[in-house]
Formats: structure tokens, sequence, C-alpha cells
């Protein structure tokens, strides 16, 4: 099991979190955690985002230069 200290909004305070047993093959690094103070579960999630595609077409359309009146 890996252990780490984090902020439990039930305690409120900082206490040790560890992972449980993960049936999912993760091991050590299991996104879920129990605290060991109330067994309040939380569950670490990351998120990858994709790098937008930039428009690269040559001749794109741009609007009409306006002048000021």
């Amino acid at each position: 099991m890996s252990d780490r200290e984090l902020y439990c909004d039930t305690c409120e305070g900082v206490v040790l979190f560890e992972a449980p047993p993960c049936v999912d093959g993760h091991g050590a690094d299991c996104p879920e955690l129990v605290c060991t103070g109330c067994g309040a579960a939380v569950l670490i999630a990351t998120f990858a985002f994709r790098a937008p595609r930039l428009n690269h077409r040559r001749g794109a359309a741009r609007p009409p230069h306006r002048r000021a009146a």
C-alpha cells in the first residue's frame, strides 16, 4: 500500500491517506485513496488534453479590413 498526506474535508485537516489493495491492477499508482482517520474515500484523477489543431490552410478567408470613420 502507498501512503500520502492529503487534506481531508471530513477530518478538516491534513491526514494520512492510503491506497487499498487495487483490483484494477494499478498497484502503488492506484487513484483510489482512503483517509486513515475517518475512512472517507477520494479519487485522484488526471486528465490529458490534446493540443488544439490550428488552421494552417493557405489563403483562408479573412474578414475584410475596415477603416476608421
